[in-house]
């Protein structure tokens, strides 16, 4: 059954007339004939009698008329259901985002595209990047900003990467710190400090990804969250190593120093999707946006910081601070 026929059907019988159905349609009255013919063939009823003024339902167009109603009714609600999606004024996008990502970059990101599209609902999930690619791979999430650390890889079978930036280490000290007037510091004149990490072993945090081979700083403080380590960093009690994309976050009673260029590497920070032959709208537009948005925090860390940037190039796993 064409549904070509059902929208011509109906129309008749709203209007009452083949000529007026013609009309509305812009068919000819013989197209609109032919229609009708071949869809009462196509079920084997007579849908209309045929009058001196046009023509009237029998019992089973009044019965076909009542399913076609109701088919038509769905495809309609159909395509315009397919057409918020495509236009972004429905439907859902589930993101998301290791820890730091959240301190500034996906929520100013989350911002941007609410505003622009306040009718499709964001989500937001914060886990370790592997824990994140596995769950765009399960498709729990849509999109996902991930982190890569130096000389660390990711499995990224059946999920495509973006770089989004290069994201360089620094670090938190006290003020009243011995080196509290110095623009950049090096690692050997903080080895003798007490450090703060979110984990007992060096190897397991972001200090690996900044200390030579064989260089173990004393862990003297072992708490996961941000709010934890600046905390015991305002205190007096430690250091701790914060990621650019973290530092515009910090809390104003502690310092933020660059290291130097010789004593860190940096992290590649990717947006994570999974393969697709065609990304769906929302995710192509939350792409775009987190471009944008690395654009502009670079520059206010430019500004902020100057020679702190995160760098744009090529490189996007797990975090634990």
């Amino acid at each position: 059954m064409d549904i070509v026929w059902l929208e011509v059907f109906r129309e008749v019988a709203r209007r009452g007339s083949f000529t007026a159905a013609a009309t509305a349609l812009r068919y000819t009255q013989s197209a609109v004939s032919r229609q009708v013919a071949a869809l009462e063939q196509d079920i084997g009823a007579t849908l209309f009698d045929r009058v001196p003024r046009g023509v009237r339902l029998t019992d089973e167009g009044r019965c076909l008329l009542e399913h076609a109603e109701a088919v038509l009714g769905r495809l309609d609600t159909a395509r315009r259901d397919l057409a918020a999606l495509r236009d972004l004024d429905a439907g859902r996008l589930r993101i998301g985002a290791f820890a730091t990502a959240d301190a500034e970059l996906v929520p100013r990101a989350m911002a941007t595209f609410h505003a622009e599209h306040p009718n499709v609902v964001l989500s937001l999930e914060e886990d370790l990047s592997p824990q994140l690619v596995s769950r765009l791979r399960a498709v729990e999430l849509d999109i996902a900003v991930v982190s890569v650390p130096p000389g660390r890889s990711l499995d990224t079978e059946d999920v495509d990467l973006v770089h989004l930036l290069d994201d360089p280490m620094m670090v938190a000290i006290p003020r009243e710190h011995r080196l509290a007037r110095r623009r950049t510091v090096r690692l050997a004149e903080l080895l003798d400090d007490h450090w703060v990490a979110g984990w007992p072993d060096p190897r397991d945090t972001l200090i690996a990804t900044a200390l030579p081979s064989g260089l173990r700083p004393e862990i003297r403080y072992v708490v996961p969250g941000w709010t934890a380590k600046l905390g015991l960093v305002a205190a007096g009690l430690g250091i701790t190593l914060v990621p650019g994309l973290a530092a515009s976050t910090a809390r104003a009673d502690i310092l933020i120093k660059r290291l130097h260029r010789d004593d860190t590497d940096v992290r590649a920070v990717y947006a994570a999707i999974p393969v697709r032959t065609t990304q769906p709208p929302a995710v192509q537009r939350f792409l775009r946006i987190l471009t944008d948005t690395v654009r502009e925090l670079r520059a206010e860390l430019t500004r902020r910081s100057p020679g702190a940037v995160a760098r744009l190039s090529n490189a996007g796993a797990g975090e634990r601070g």
